[in-house]
């Protein structure tokens, strides 16, 4: 990417095509130009490692194994990849390449695309601010858990002390207020450790009676599904936020990389672990809730048994009607024997007598975050050993978090240092002030309340200015600084020619599935207004409440302010462009226009050979 793009127009001939490469001379070498020199990797595992450990974070284990179980299993996989082929490895791929061939942060490779989209840099510092501030409040919940009881009222009543709404403030968490402390003053942790975590998890889980129910469950195909476009818009928001687009971090990181590197292939190699890492996490997940699951279908099943035994000692009922089960043990019985007598007699047969469904245990407790901090701690103390498997539990989840937390501060503090020099030379006093202001922001959500607002930021906050983000870069490099030139900078690169499908889908598929993302997202919030799932004291259950409207405006300040830098850097290199054009004019005005055949005047032009060649043409007028 030697050349610099805008302004350019290949049919203009003469005075005016001089002048216009005198001005995008100046402008690369004022604003453009490469630094002179860029930290590296110590390796290609170093890089490997750090941009999987981005990529791969909590999602994988709590968001995509929800979104899973809620939208057909099987049928949700394959949607998630063809979502993951047309649209997130293409993108990711584009992250990549952009920051290895620029070798800068976010800010400086859209401003070096052209100076007027330096404000998505900017705007992807605000997205990776905003993550930053409650994905560690989420990592101190971690900390907290590990010694928690497994129950939904420790967690919502002990745990987080939980207020019944977002209107009620409540005072600050002692508790998560240290633990927030911890996790922003501790960050790390190996790459390897959470495979191994989960590796020792699935062969745990396939040995518990219920996984196989557990992993067929999520497995079994529901294609009716497809036709929901939330489900599309879910598949799509998962896509993003796993391979991390937007943030700015897959830059960052890629830009420490040289220039031979084979990005195209680190973007297929990251993507597919990435995707296997939540295959991977859901096949655990939903091995210990089928055995969850299959525990409490069991009680029932021997409740009803106990209720059938009282029926027939009082001989209430046909002795026709009575399977032949063994009532003195009633543990004995199987769970599909007794749902095959039920649907047969069961409403024949006085009693409250339940069918013991396992698909209805399945589906207790399996949203969100509830996924990982109730229904698997539950499970987990019901595990031989369970102190040592919950431990190592939730310390998988901190080193996921931890590592997602270095990959998003990077994305923070990487362009700006590249952007401001003062910045670069004070790094390390720069990275301890960007963590104790998050920390202090961050105290907003250790209140009694402050799983409401975490809900908030994680759903809408930083959901739509990424998407809007994406779209800008896509945009800025297919059609503003053009598919096949960037095509070329990459064959320039790596010694080859990716192949012409980016260009389309770079152009067309991506942007045309992003924008139809955003549309789905902005129609479903005016259509349905924006809800939040509290915590009743009184009811001790959880349920649905409707954002008031104080917690919608704080909702649309924050996307507005997270886009401003977009629309403002534009109108900053807009008045820059027009500053330098009366200058310019002005110039032109003092002095007369000569030949200089074609050298152009640039700041690192020697104006001697100018005045010499001046004083050649007046002489031989």
């Amino acid at each position: 990417m030697e050349k610099q793009p805008l302004p350019t127009d290949d049919d203009r001939t003469g005075t005016i095509e001089s002048e216009i490469d005198c001005y995008v001379g100046e402008v690369s070498q004022q604003g453009s130009s490469e630094p002179t020199a860029r930290a590296g990797w110590n390796s290609k595992i170093e890089y490997f490692l750090a941009q999987v450990g981005f990529s791969v974070g909590l999602g994988n284990v709590w968001r995509f194994p929800y979104l899973c179980h809620q939208n057909g299993g099987g049928a949700f996989l394959l949607l998630y990849v063809l979502l993951m082929l047309v649209v997130g490895i293409p993108l990711f791929f584009l992250e990549l390449a952009a920051g290895q061939a620029i070798r800068q942060g976010s800010i400086g490779v859209w401003k070096y695309i052209s100076p007027k989209l330096a404000g998505i840099g900017y705007s992807s510092c605000v997205v990776c601010f905003f993550v930053a501030l409650y994905y560690n409040v989420i990592l101190a919940w971690m900390i907290e858990c590990e010694k928690s009881s497994p129950t939904s009222y420790f967690w919502y009543r002990k745990a987080l002390d939980i207020t019944d709404s977002i209107d009620e403030t409540g005072s600050f968490n002692p508790y998560i207020v240290c633990c927030l402390l911890a996790a922003w003053t501790v960050m790390y942790f190996s790459s390897i450790f959470p495979y191994v975590v989960l590796f020792c998890f699935l062969v745990r889980g396939f040995l518990l009676d219920g996984a196989l129910e557990g992993i067929t469950y999520m497995f079994y195909p529901k294609l009716e599904i497809w036709a929901d476009i939330q489900v599309w818009r879910q598949a799509a928001t998962q896509v993003f936020f796993a391979l991390g687009l937007g943030f700015g971090s897959i830059i960052a990181y890629s830009s420490y990389n040289p220039k031979n590197n084979n990005c195209h292939r680190d973007a297929f190699t990251v993507s597919t672990i990435n995707f296997l890492t939540s295959v991977l996490a859901t096949l655990v997940v939903f091995s210990v809730l089928g055995f969850r699951a299959k525990g409490k279908a069991m009680e029932c099943v021997v409740s009803n048994i106990r209720e059938l035994s009282k029926q027939f000692h009082s001989s209430n009922v046909d002795t026709n009607l009575m399977p032949g089960f063994n009532y003195s043990d009633p543990s004995s019985v199987a769970l599909e024997d007794y749902r095959a007598w039920f649907k047969q007699y069961g409403n024949m047969v006085p009693g409250n007598l339940t069918d013991c469904d396992l698909e209805k245990e399945m589906q207790q407790g399996v949203e969100g975050t509830g996924l990982a901090f109730i229904a698997f701690t539950e499970a987990m103390s019901l595990l031989p050993g369970s102190p040592f498997w919950s431990a190592l539990f939730f310390l998988m989840l901190l080193n996921l978090g931890l590592s997602t937390m270095f990959g998003t501060m990077e994305g923070i503090l990487a362009p700006l240092t590249d952007r401001f020099k003062t910045l670069a030379n004070n790094k390390t006093k720069f990275t301890i002030f960007s963590c104790i202001i998050g920390f202090v922001i961050g105290l907003v959500f250790t209140q009694r309340c402050g799983n409401y607002f975490v809900m908030m930021f994680d759903d809408y906050s930083a959901t739509l200015p990424l998407i809007i983000v994406v779209v800008f870069e896509t945009f800025s490099v297919s059609w503003l600084y053009g598919a096949d030139r960037f095509l070329d900078d990459i064959e320039a690169m790596l010694g080859w020619r990716p192949h012409v499908i980016y260009k389309y889908l770079w152009k067309y598929i991506c942007l045309i599935a992003m924008l139809g993302l955003l549309a789905a997202t902005t129609i479903r919030m005016f259509i349905q207004r924006p809800t939040y799932m509290s915590w009743n004291q009184e009811k001790a259950s959880e349920e649905h409440l409707e954002y008031p409207d104080w917690a919608l405006a704080v909702l649309a300040i924050l996307i507005i302010f997270a886009m401003m830098p977009v629309p403002v850097g534009l109108i900053h290199a807009v008045l820059q462009d027009r500053r330098k054009q009366t200058a310019r004019d002005t110039e032109t005005g003092q002095y007369s226009i000569v030949s200089t055949d074609d050298i152009c005047e640039t700041p690192m032009t020697d104006m001697s050979e100018l005045e010499r060649r001046n004083g050649s043409a007046i002489s031989s007028s």
